[in-house]
């Protein structure tokens, strides 16, 4: 089975976020998308303090499926440089994990 990966990111509105989330799992570099409610953001950008509310996601994908997700994320972000984090699923139940493997394109 292909390694499972947790991939972090936010978006600037809930619409886009839903936009962009049906889209990877359509096709098939996610097998699922959680959208959590908004998180206040604070970073630098081109030299400045910023403040913003995002919507984080959680992507779920493999580790084969990974550099599709990541040409089709950057691709449909509006922001210029998206915040894109690969984490490893250390463990889980296999049923669950097996379906995530299932459900990206390799």
């Amino acid at each position: 089975m292909d390694e499972v990966l947790i991939v972090l990111t936010t978006f600037p509105d809930l619409e886009t976020a839903r936009q962009i989330g049906t889209n990877l799992v359509e096709e098939q570099v996610a097998a699922c998308v959680n959208l959590l409610p908004g998180a206040e953001s604070i970073y630098r950008w081109q030299g400045a303090v910023e403040k913003a509310t995002e919507i984080p996601a959680f992507i779920k994908t493999t580790r084969a499926g990974f550099p599709k997700l990541e040409e089709t994320l950057r691709r449909l972000h509006p922001y210029e440089v998206p915040e894109i984090i690969a984490l490893p699923v250390e463990t889980g139940a296999q049923t669950y994990l097996r379906w995530v493997a299932d459900n990206v394109a390799s």
